[in-house]
């Protein structure tokens, strides 16, 4: 149970909160690359940590990312003209670079000084791994570029793509974070006893506090075989890392992969939740084919969203289209998609979940550490300290693993190898 102001210090995102000013110093995910497919072309709208954005890639290919109103008469810029390196608003044909600065005001005489004083908002981007980051922080607090392996990752064997959930960014972390879920809510085929989460519905949860977050490892019991261990990863502010493999998932996945989501605050009830896939092993692109049925599994492919949007089709309501038949004989929940199910429950909770009504058992041990980390890097900032995770050399050799471990062995000396970053 968490009391009511901890829970408003962690879940409010906008300019001047806590939980605000400590996203805001992170590089935060604003958009897919692929959003912005071509060099003048047209402007999108953006809201990020609460504020509303307009994101454009210039003539020369960089992507600005400013205040979705011109600075003159508070006109969308979402209508603007995409042109010469520079977004023309339509309004009067005032026109800004990616940096913000003025470079034309056609409404105002040749020789007004006035150019030379406009300024509109504009954030830093970078461009890794087919995602715009943008950085919302303080210019002097601004830390190095992402650096995840899966970010550096060639796009052969790398995949992203995002949903947008209608909740807090917290109760969709914590479904990340909650390993004890999977068991029930992802368990997708009743009768196939292959499947090793399902085996064990009360895993033993070990958690390492690291300078990235903490690394977390669920045991679960597999029988004669010994234990299937999973170490994953939890790097702040909202980014969960994680391993599946063949064995996991009975056969599904035709290449074993590590995946992982990044959540992005939009606004207090909404967030994008941004979804990577890497190949295992660099020897295996992730393929065309293996993508498609991978967010197919997810619920999340192209035909799961409505059109124009990353919105799924299923959502409250509609009930998410659950089945109850098929809940009754083939799968725990009765909803199709992996991502669904989240939804359904993590949406079902309200925008904003109230944790002052919760009661936390052993398998909640790692939501538990998250938001204590979280609460801490609030008051660190505060303090004018810098928080956990903003530096690469905490976190890009970092990789997640999971297997079954033989009787007796130590999962450390059995994943020495594969925890460590291949790219």
């Amino acid at each position: 149970m968490m009391s009511e102001s901890d829970s408003e210090r962690l879940v409010r995102v906008g300019r001047g909160t806590p939980m605000g000013e400590l996203m805001r110093r992170y590089w935060q995910p604003a958009l897919l690359s692929s959003e912005l497919p071509e060099r003048d072309g047209a402007p999108i709208r953006v809201r990020l940590l609460g504020e509303d954005l307009v994101a454009f890639r210039d003539t020369e290919g960089k992507v600005g990312l400013v205040d979705a109103y011109c600075a003159h008469r508070r006109a969308p810029l979402f209508f603007g003209r995409n042109e010469e390196c520079g977004l023309r608003c339509v309004y009067h044909g005032w026109k800004f670079d990616t940096q913000g600065n003025c470079v034309d005001m056609p409404s105002e005489p040749a020789d007004s000084p006035m150019k030379a004083e406009v300024k509109l908002l504009a954030y830093p981007t970078v461009e890794r791994g087919g995602v715009v980051w943008a950085y919302l922080g303080p210019r002097a607090e601004r830390p190095p570029a992402p650096d995840y392996e899966w970010v550096r990752a060639p796009e052969t064997h790398r995949h992203v793509s995002k949903t947008l959930e209608a909740c807090n960014y917290l109760q969709a972390l914590e479904g990340g974070l909650d390993t004890a879920h999977s068991s029930f809510v992802h368990n997708n085929d009743l009768r196939d006893k292959r499947l090793l989460r399902p085996k064990d519905g009360a895993p033993r949860l070990e958690i390492e506090l690291t300078d990235y977050g903490y690394c977390y490892v669920s045991h679960r019991k597999s029988g004669a075989d010994g234990a299937y261990v999973r170490v994953y990863h939890y790097v702040m502010p909202a980014q969960q890392m994680r391993a599946s493999t063949t064995a996991i998932t009975g056969g599904r996945a035709k290449v074993p992969k590590l995946d992982g989501h990044v959540w992005v605050p939009v606004d207090d009830e909404h967030t994008f939740v941004y979804n990577w896939a890497l190949g295992y092993d660099p020897e295996a692109a992730l393929t065309p084919d293996f993508v498609a049925e991978w967010e197919t599994y997810a619920g999340r492919a192209k035909d799961d969203l409505i059109p124009g949007t990353f919105r799924l089709k299923r959502h409250p309501g509609n009930d998410f289209l659950i089945d109850r038949e098929m809940q009754k004989t083939r799968t725990f929940t009765g909803i199709k998609g992996l991502n669904t199910q989240d939804f359904a429950l993590q949406e079902g909770m309200g925008p904003i979940a109230d944790r002052t009504r919760e009661m936390l058992g052993t398998s909640d041990r790692a939501i538990v550490a998250m938001r204590r980390l979280l609460l801490e890097a609030t008051q660190a900032v505060e303090r004018g300290e810098k928080p956990k995770g903003r530096e690469p050399a905490t976190y890009r050799t970092i990789r997640p693993h999971d297997a079954v471990v033989p009787p007796g062995s130590d999962w450390r000396q059995t994943f020495a190898g594969e925890l460590v970053a291949k790219w």
